[in-house]
Parts: C-alpha cells; sequence; structure tokens
C-alpha cells in the first residue's frame, strides 16, 4: 500500500506513488527532486500524457526477493523496472492517463555501489532514477548498439538534472548473471539494473 502520493502540476505532469517498505533506507535524494528527474526525462522524451509511476523502496532482501521473483537471479541489486503501459499506446485516449509502471530502489546497495563508480549516493540515486524510468519508456541496453543509445542518454540527463558533468561508467548488460552467461534473455518482464565495477 503506498505510503506516500505525490502529483505535481506541470507541462509534463508525474504522478507518483511511494512505497517505503519498513526497513529500507531513505532515498539519497528528496520526492521533490525525483519528481523534478522523472519531468525533465519525460519532457526530453516529449511526452505530453499525465503519467503514473509506482516507486518501492526496499530493503537488500526485499530487493533480492524482487530479483528472484522478476530476473530468476539471487541475491539483491540497485533497481528493477517493471513496464506496464507506454505513453504512445494506441489503446490509450487522448486524455487517459499512462501507468508507466514500477521502479524498485534498493538505497543501501545503491549507497554501497556509489563510490565503485566515483559517484556519491544522491547522484547514484539520480542515476538510477533516470534509468529505470527509462526502461519504463522502453530503451534497454542489453545490446551494445541498445546501450550505445540509452548509455549517453543517462550521461546527458544527469547532467541535466544534478548540474554536474556526468561520470560516464558504462551500465551493465547483465553479463554477470548465470542465464545471460549461459546466453539466455533473463527471465520475466521488467528490465533491472545492477551495474558492475568496470
Amino acid at each position: 500500500m503506498p505510503t506516500n502520493v505525490r502529483e505535481r502540476e506541470a507541462a509534463m505532469a508525474v504522478e507518483i506513488s511511494v512505497n517505503q517498505l519498513p526497513d529500507a533506507a531513505p532515498l539519497a535524494v528528496s520526492w521533490d527532486e525525483v519528481a523534478s528527474i522523472f519531468e525533465a526525462v519525460l519532457a526530453h522524451e516529449q511526452v505530453e500524457r499525465l503519467c503514473l509511476v509506482d516507486v518501492t523502496v526496499a530493503d537488500d532482501d526485499a530487493m533480492a526477493d524482487l530479483n528472484a521473483q522478476w530476473r530468476g537471479v539471487e541475491g539483491s541489486t540497485d533497481v528493477i523496472s517493471v513496464e506496464c503501459e507506454r505513453p504512445d499506446d494506441p489503446d490509450l485516449a487522448p486524455d487517459e492517463p499512462c501507468s508507466l509502471g514500477d521502479i524498485a530502489l534498493a538505497p543501501a546497495f545503491i549507497a554501497a555501489q556509489a563510490p565503485h563508480f566515483n559517484n556519491s549516493p544522491a547522484q547514484e540515486t539520480r542515476l538510477l532514477l533516470i534509468h529505470g524510468l527509462l526502461h519504463l519508456l522502453g530503451y534497454d541496453h542489453m545490446t551494445d548498439e541498445d546501450a550505445a543509445v540509452m548509455e549517453p542518454l543517462e550521461d546527458a540527463l544527469l547532467a541535466q538534472v544534478s548540474g554536474q558533468p556526468a561520470i560516464s561508467a558504462p551500465t551493465t548488460r547483465h553479463r554477470h548473471d548465470p542465464q545471460v552467461a549461459a546466453g539466455a534473455e533473463p527471465q520475466g518482464s521488467p528490465s533491472q539494473e545492477g551495474r558492475v565495477s568496470p
């Protein structure tokens, strides 16, 4: 059950439903900043309809459960995105909101990995929020070609929302996951991030 619902009136409106799990650390950025980040991504992608995004803030155990359930991968990770609808879905009425999907974040995991990428926990959180929302909008990075589109876009959006130059570090193609290493596609429908140090 969401603990907070936040709606912002803007040209690119986004409504965020927040589910902060009891044992989860807080995000390293404010919810106002989360909304601003989402609005910047939606504006860049020229999305003109209200978008609904569910954000779950989880501890490592809960994130490990989600990772196993959706991807068949053991262990926690930083972010998992589960797509629902796309803003350009022809089945949506012109004034109907779009339920983009769910983004789950593990703040403790993010804070622990941030130094490996020369990032602060806040900057790493910003990157993963952008990354998760881009997945909900249909971007992916499982192939080198897709990554060549998504990763520079993440860097540019991160620089825009943070006012700091992005530290370019490639996100994982999930080569460390057992099913990807064996040549199989990840299980389940969501996209998942889980960056690894170069």
